[in-house]
């Protein structure tokens, strides 16, 4: 269980996000929406540790997560941030098992259970064919499941993912989106993510935070958080929604820009 509660964060003098709590919900997809520049990828590294809070804690399994050894951290959370580099001439084989880094014992040595873990992960994400090439040789969706694969390797009971589809093509973002949600489906795992897509976002979530200014303006399922009044809210537009024909979540078949001045003339 991950619990924000009063968080403040900063980057240097300039303030974020200010007093804001909310919950992950354990064992389901979230995914937090928001316009650029609202605090969404901010509020990611807090739970990462990537970034320290200013006040307040976050709480992972009723402990703060700052307290908590690094060590065992990277035993219950895996991350994956925002365009994640590797050494050239990484093979992907060789990168997945740094996901079994917190898992070593003194001497830093591959176990049977490690190798195990490895194997898993490659299967699960579809990389056999791949395993011994260069990271740098991949494309970008096949690099995207190597960083997933370590992910998983890490065997945590929680992946976070800052945008995990970005400059992807259509369909490598489903590929992604599709394994994450297997992920949770058939392994338990709690997934955390940052998504721009708001169809994507409904319609493979279970939960959604939308956040607007540095604050979380509502949390809920995608039939909640997807209504006119809420994005008109979040984004200020004006969506048109139907049923998504593979998860039944509301999507946005489309939406204009919400003008304030035309809806106060309406209003009178």
């Amino acid at each position: 269980m991950i619990n924000i509660k009063d968080v403040a964060i900063s980057y240097q003098t300039k303030a974020i996000i200010e007093n804001l709590s909310v919950s992950i919900p354990t064992g389901k997809v979230t995914t937090i929406i928001g316009p650029n520049g609202c605090g969404k990828s901010t509020l990611l590294k807090a739970i990462a540790r990537i970034l320290q809070v200013t006040t307040g804690a976050i709480y992972l399994d009723g402990k703060d997560i700052w307290n908590i050894p690094s060590i065992e951290v990277a035993k219950k959370m895996a991350i994956l941030p925002q365009s994640a580099e590797a050494p050239t001439g990484l093979t992907v084989k060789q990168l997945i098992t740094y996901g079994r880094f917190p898992h070593q014992g003194a001497f830093g040595r591959l176990k049977k259970e490690d190798y195990d873990a490895v194997e898993r992960a490659i299967e699960w994400t579809n990389l056999e064919a791949f395993a011994d090439r260069p990271i740098e040789a991949l494309s970008g969706g096949q690099r995207q499941r190597a960083w997933i694969a370590m992910a998983l390797a890490q065997d945590t009971t929680t992946i976070i993912l800052d945008e995990p589809t970005t400059y992807l093509d259509m369909t490598y973002q489903l590929d992604i989106l599709e394994l994450l949600r297997r992920f949770n489906q058939e392994d338990g795992k709690t997934i955390v993510m940052v998504l721009h897509d708001l169809n994507h976002a409904s319609r493979f979530s279970d939960h959604l935070i939308g956040m607007r200014d540095g604050d979380i303006v509502i949390t809920g399922s995608p039939e909640e958080v997807m209504t006119s009044s809420w994005l008109k809210h979040i984004f200020n537009i004006d969506p048109i929604f139907t049923s998504c024909p593979f998860s039944g979540h509301p999507i946005c078949l489309a939406y204009g820009k919400n003008d304030p001045k035309l809806t106060e003339e309406k209003a009178r």
